[in-house]
């Protein structure tokens, strides 16, 4: 068994309408599928679902769906060429960073940021 292929990562979002348009804004992807409760994104090799949160408790039950506010619980890294280049066009858009661009001890510089709903995405150029 080989499990090693992840195509879909779903983020359970708190007003759907409010996350799709943050990730067209930030990501511009391609939009695979998309009604009143979901939209799934297209980037590069995997897929994005963005999934309102009333709707997960029966996709991951027994498991309590976590509360919004309620602290970090993914951090998603895009690896990119140029942090400080990526950082000041995500500021140009308005997004405010959570920390960085900051050199890391593993040799990567890295900087974040969180869409609407607190899921904390990291851009992250290696360092040579």
């Amino acid at each position: 068994m080989l499990l090693d292929r992840i195509e879909v990562v779903t983020l359970f979002v708190d007003d759907i309408d409010e996350a799709k348009a943050f990730y067209r804004k930030v990501f511009a992807p391609d939009v695979v599928y998309q009604d009143a409760v979901s939209a799934v994104l297209k980037f590069s090799g995997t897929m994005i679902n963005l999934l309102d949160a009333a709707q997960a408790p029966q996709l991951v039950e027994p498991v309590a769906v976590s509360a919004p506010g309620s602290g970090a619980r993914v951090l998603l890294t895009i690896k990119v060429d140029d942090v400080d280049a990526v950082c000041a066009e995500l500021r140009k858009l308005g997004i405010t960073l959570l920390n960085g661009p900051i050199d890391r001890p593993w040799g990567r510089r890295t900087a974040a940021f969180a869409d609407p709903s607190g899921h904390v995405w990291e851009v992250a150029q290696e360092l040579r």
